[in-house]
């Protein structure tokens, strides 16, 4: 008899990446001075251009402090892609301050 793994298979973050490229979100975002850019971007994105399309956490398997976060984000004038994040203390304070600045800006938009 087979001995069956309980064990669910977790995608990784470079699976998961690939996936939502395949999909169309291919800029590869970085957040600099406060706003959103990448190398294809003509111009950076206030809080205020972007939206959270989704988003995935990520934990390493041998190591739980080894925490990422995709975000998949879309602009205001159609541009879609990724930006990643480390979680917890290891933070990038930029990307992180961003990242709550669009999402306020989301909540903020939703009806009660």
């Amino acid at each position: 008899m087979k001995e069956q793994d309980a064990t669910e298979k977790m995608t990784t973050l470079s699976e998961q990446v690939d996936r939502v490229v395949s999909e169309g979100y291919k800029e590869n975002f970085r957040v600099v001075n406060g706003a959103l850019t990448s190398e294809k971007a003509s111009h950076p994105y206030k809080p205020d251009q972007v939206v959270i399309a989704n988003f995935y956490r990520f934990e390493g398997y041998s190591n739980p402090e080894d925490n990422s976060i995709l975000f998949v984000l879309e602009t205001h004038d159609g541009k879609k892609g990724t930006l990643v994040d480390s979680y917890g203390s290891a933070a990038d304070e930029n990307i992180s301050h961003f990242i709550r600045q669009v999402e306020d800006i989301q909540k903020k938009d939703k009806p009660e």
